[in-house]
């Protein structure tokens, strides 16, 4: 049963409706990666899509689908038919042309007629998976591709004409200088992509990467990140890509809207293993287990980890918490009207605090990460989770 009142559940289905596919196939493990994956095999495969279809059956689908997003994983290790076979049931499930479809590419996975399939499916945005131009520091994540198969990769994206092109890169990799840093934003740059996301570098558990920092054979430097963060900051503004939440760069009119509506705390349906969804009042992710995964679909279940009924309090805390990450901030008035038993009263203490800690600004109703703020997202993230804890329910 959903958690939301019927005039808040008639607000829910008029938000956008975003459908995540998690394809888990990887050649090899990035030693920072902590996604679920498995190797693929054709048997593998042909049970993935199968399952993908199983599993999309057992969803009411009351509203087109807005956004599209194939991440992974490495969904560009699909062979050209299999990806046609999984866009003909998106295109099925979607009720329409969707506004965006995103998927996420890695540079030795990229070919013509991968790319050909996908064009013709209607995929208007490429993520290319680039992380570094520099060959040792490529090779320092695990990543086996080279820095000329990225740039082969991005001529033939560029050539089969997508609409909206992005470039993934990540920084405070270890043994990263800064002026290495800059050597691939400028690279990047040169490209002319459409957007550019920046990641700094996270230590996951279960990770070789994590392995590595307790064994001491690489050391966490915040000062260090600081500093590549804010000439991250400097460098794409001055090459005309607009900063619009803390890791993400657009030109114009390119800003990833399915990442938008999920900040902003719309609904999305996730299919396939470690997938999560947001929908029909209701928040949970499927198991992360290929043959787990297809097993409870075969009995009718989905979403069977971490699962927690909605409520609006609980969705007005993620707004905040995602919302403040984006450079336009939260309105503080719009969540009062949908969030209304919310503690707020605490939760305006503690946005006043951090806001005199130069942390916050608050102009009117509207709340944003100061430029200090962005450098430590995650901390004030912890923060307002604290203000939110006496009334945060889950079921």
């Amino acid at each position: 049963m959903s958690g939301l009142a019927p005039e808040q559940a008639k607000a829910a289905s008029a938000l956008p409706l975003g459908l995540y596919v998690h394809v888990p196939f990887c050649a090899s493990t990035c030693d920072f990666c902590a996604f679920y994956q498995t190797q693929p095999t054709v048997e593998g495969v042909r049970r993935f899509l199968a399952g993908i279809a199983d599993e999309a059956a057992l969803i009411a689908w009351t509203r087109p689908v807005s956004t599209v997003f194939w991440g992974g994983g490495t969904p560009g290790l699909l062979s050209p038919r299999d990806l046609e076979t999984l866009a003909t049931l998106v295109r099925q499930r979607c009720g329409g042309v969707p506004e965006e479809w995103s998927v996420e590419l890695a540079p030795a996975s990229v070919t013509e007629a991968r790319l050909a399939v996908l064009k013709a499916a209607g995929v208007t945005r490429i993520s290319l998976g680039v992380q570094s131009f520099q060959p040792a520091l490529l090779d320092a994540l695990g990543r086996t591709h080279t820095v000329e198969q990225i740039h082969r990769a991005y001529g033939r994206i560029r050539a089969a004409g997508f609409a909206s092109v992005n470039l993934d890169l990540m920084f405070a990799l270890p043994g990263q200088s800064k002026i290495e840093w800059i050597s691939d934003m400028r690279a990047a740059v040169a490209l002319a992509p459409d957007h550019i996301s920046t990641y700094c570098l996270t230590f996951e558990e279960d990770t070789k990467l994590w392995v590595k920092l307790s064994q001491g054979r690489v050391k966490l430097d915040p000062e260090h990140e600081a500093v590549l963060y804010e000439s991250t900051w400097a460098q794409l503004a001055a090459a005309g890509y607009a900063q619009y939440e803390v890791s993400n760069f657009a030109r114009p009119g390119h800003a990833c809207q399915h990442n938008l509506n999920t900040w902003r705390m719309s609904e999305w349906i996730g299919l396939g293993p470690s997938a999560a969804s947001q929908h029909a009042g209701c928040r949970g992710v499927n198991i992360a287990d290929l043959e787990r995964w297809l097993a409870h679909v075969a009995d009718g279940d989905r979403v069977t980890e971490d699962r927690v009924m909605l409520t609006p309090t609980l969705l007005a805390e993620d707004a905040l918490i995602f919302g403040l990450r984006m450079n336009t901030g939260v309105d503080l008035a719009l969540w009062r009207m949908r969030a209304p038993e919310a503690p707020w009263p605490q939760i305006e203490d503690t946005l006043a605090t951090l806001a005199a800690g130069n942390m916050l600004l608050l102009e009117g109703e509207i709340v944003r990460l100061t430029d200090h703020g962005r450098l430590i997202a995650d901390t004030i993230g912890t923060e307002i989770m604290a203000a939110f804890e006496p009334m945060t329910e889950t079921a």
